[in-house]
């Protein structure tokens, strides 16, 4: 025999999509309010020591710099001189080796002619030439 003879009866629910719609939308934010405040408290308690030089750097680069004159020094210095010539070179090595490898210059005769030049007997004006008429 069974505990409760009455069978059971289905509860009548009545769903209003307002109601259910505000309370998940009052949940949500809830639960976003209690993640950002238990993550600012974590924040505070372990990590405020270990911020503090990051805060100090993060102030000095709010302040502008304080800009020095530099002596110039162009002309006095023969190592800055062979750095820039250096630098000077690589970049025209790099933008020959561009427009040696550039297949829209394919169809450029003047550039095939300087690049056939620049190969055959490489000089300053072939150089200027292939960097002139080649992309």
């Amino acid at each position: 025999m069974p505990y409760r003879p009455n069978p059971r009866r289905p509860l009548p629910i009545q769903l209003n999509l307002m109601q259910l719609t505000g309370s998940i939308a009052l949940g949500l934010w809830l639960g976003f309010i209690a993640i950002a405040l238990t993550c600012w408290l974590v924040s505070r308690l372990f990590f405020s020591e270990q911020l503090a030089p990051v805060a100090q750097a993060v102030q000095q680069l709010a302040k502008p710099p304080v800009v020095q004159q530099v002596p110039d020094t162009t002309g006095q210095n023969p190592l800055f001189e062979q750095y820039e010539d250096n630098l000077r070179k690589n970049e025209q090595a790099q933008r020959l080796d561009q427009a040696r490898s550039s297949n829209r210059n394919l169809s450029n005769p003047k550039c095939q002619f300087w690049l056939q030049q620049d190969r055959t007997a490489p000089s300053d004006k072939s150089r200027a030439n292939v960097l002139q008429f080649c992309d």
